[in-house]
């Protein structure tokens, strides 16, 4: 638990400080507690809190287990100059309070699928990092007509040492098993617990994606992982070669925080591949 909170507000300090030393159009100290652009969506049960930045087509982006809207402090100054930037706390998470016992992939994705549908939105780009980008594979799945072209950095299909690294996966077990313990000492906070333990059954018994149902996706995807992520590079490009029309980017010297210590190839790379055309590379093309 200890371990999960001092890297939340590493990633957190990190952006804050890089940005202070950089000119942009926006307050970046505001992110994720803007009064000015922040809103909350009755959303399937529960008020969900979003953010909206910049004009142009819209891209939605999503946050990792147990962030929010601030994680992605390094990407809203550089899309918002070109698109209509899209953030939202998911459910049980940020400044989306959902108190109800059950937390899945499969019910945030269809959230964010009803948050585009009260904007009116028909269809967007969509960037995804870790948990985000699990729920980016299956906003293509679930909901294929929302999704342009998807970016997903550090996403996993099943929750097992296949996938996940296995110093990371017995990590996430012994996080469960210490909230467990937890919710039985006199005078712990049993909501915050409870919330906790939710996010915590994601990152060790979810998701269940199968090979089948990521070769239904058939908007252009590029799938980013880091040569050091949390998510083994083998299962990464399993990802990538399961997906009909899909690039793969593996980025060397780099874990799983590829958002924030990565920032400008990953701003540049994904930019890049939203506005070029998407191309198979076959046959002699394989030469170039």
């Amino acid at each position: 638990m200890k371990l999960k909170l001092t890297l939340i507000l590493l990633f957190v300090a990190f952006a804050q400080i890089t940005f202070a030393q950089e000119s942009a159009p926006i307050d970046t100290t505001k992110f994720g507690r803007n009064p000015d652009v922040g809103k909350y969506a009755d959303i399937r049960g529960f008020k969900m809190y979003y953010e909206t930045y910049g004009k142009g087509e819209p891209l939605l982006i999503i946050h990792g287990n147990g962030g929010s809207i601030v994680n992605f402090s390094n990407q809203i100054p550089y899309f918002a100059k070109n698109y209509q930037v899209i953030l939202a706390d998911s459910r049980a998470q940020g400044k989306s309070v959902d108190p109800s016992d059950s937390l899945s992939y499969e019910m945030m994705t269809d959230d964010l699928n009803a948050l585009l549908d009260q904007l009116g939105l028909k269809s967007c780009y969509v960037i995804g990092w870790s948990d985000g980008g699990i729920n980016g594979l299956l906003l293509a799945i679930r909901h294929p007509d929302k999704v342009k072209k998807l970016a997903v950095t550090g996403a996993n299909l099943w929750p097992d040492t296949t996938a996940v690294d296995p110093f990371v996966y017995n990590w996430a077990m012994k996080y469960n098993q210490n909230l467990l313990e937890t919710m039985k000492k006199p005078g712990a906070n049993i909501a915050q617990t409870k919330n906790q333990l939710k996010l915590a059954h994601l990152l060790s018994y979810e998701p269940h994606i199968t090979i089948q149902q990521l070769q239904t996706i058939t908007c252009p995807t590029l799938v980013i992982g880091g040569d050091h992520d949390v998510i083994r590079p083998k299962h990464t490009m399993l990802i990538a070669q399961s997906i009909p029309n899909s690039y793969l980017w593996i980025i060397p010297n780099s874990g799983h925080s590829t958002p924030i210590f990565k920032k400008e190839q990953f701003n540049k790379i994904v930019g890049d591949f939203f506005t070029q055309p998407f191309r198979k590379i076959e046959g002699y093309g394989r030469f170039n």
